[in-house]
Order: structure tokens, then sequence, then C-alpha cells
């Protein structure tokens, strides 16, 4: 059986993303390596997890494109589902994030919204689907 156990964020400070993610949404750190280069949050059934950008490259000996919040975000998101998804904003954005869509009410019913965290990931705010 195969199961989604987390998502990796390549981040510049892993130190500080895992408090941005802790003050933003209330989340617990599960682990901070002793070096800072990787660290865990529990976040629902799914871990997000956050190494260096320097603990990343190691891994792929080809490199990859580090997040940059001067830049478009990549096309992919992490989503979050909230009943508050207004106040949930307010906690990002006191906590360093980007607004970059208010929420909105889609056709299906769901309200949703965008902000981008320190390091420019995007991240969905959203009610739950019912």
């Amino acid at each position: 059986m195969i199961k989604f156990a987390y998502t990796i964020l390549y981040v510049k400070d892993v130190s500080r993303s895992l408090i941005f993610y802790e003050k933003a949404f209330g989340f617990q750190r599960r682990f901070i390596s002793e070096d800072h280069s990787y660290g865990e949050l529990i976040a629902g059934e799914t871990t997000l997890s956050f190494a260096s950008i320097e603990l990343a490259g190691s891994n792929l000996k080809d490199g990859f494109i580090p997040a940059d919040l001067s830049k478009k975000p990549f096309g992919i998101e992490i989503g979050f589902t909230t009943v508050d998804v207004i106040a949930t904003i307010k906690s990002c954005v006191d906590a360093g994030a980007v607004l970059v869509e208010e929420p909105k009410t889609k056709p299906w019913g769901q309200v949703v919204a965008y902000v981008r965290d320190l390091d420019g990931f995007l991240v969905e705010i959203c009610t739950p689907m019912n």
C-alpha cells in the first residue's frame, strides 16, 4: 500500500520556515536536525517538511529552481483547509505571508484564498469540501 507521507519545501532557512508555519497555522514541530538543515511539522495526516537549499542541492546533482518571492509562484500549491479562511489569512499575514488572492467563493461553494509564504511558496487556504 502506498501512502502520501510528506511534502518537502526547499527553503533558505529551515528554522525560520518552521516558526512561520507554527505561527501562521498552529502546526506543531515534530523534528529539526541538529544542524537545522531539515525539519518537520505535524500538519494533519501528511507531514510538512523543510530542507535547506544546501541539503536539497546535495541530493539533486543537476540542481533545482529555488522558490523566490520576487518571481511568479511555481505551478503548484500546498493547501490547508479551515472553517475560518479570513482568520487564517490574517494569522498568515501577521506571520509574514504575502496575500495573493482575497477569499472568493467558488461555484461549488468552497471559499478559497491564496498567500505566499516567506520563501515564495504558494499556499491555498480554503474551507473543506463537503
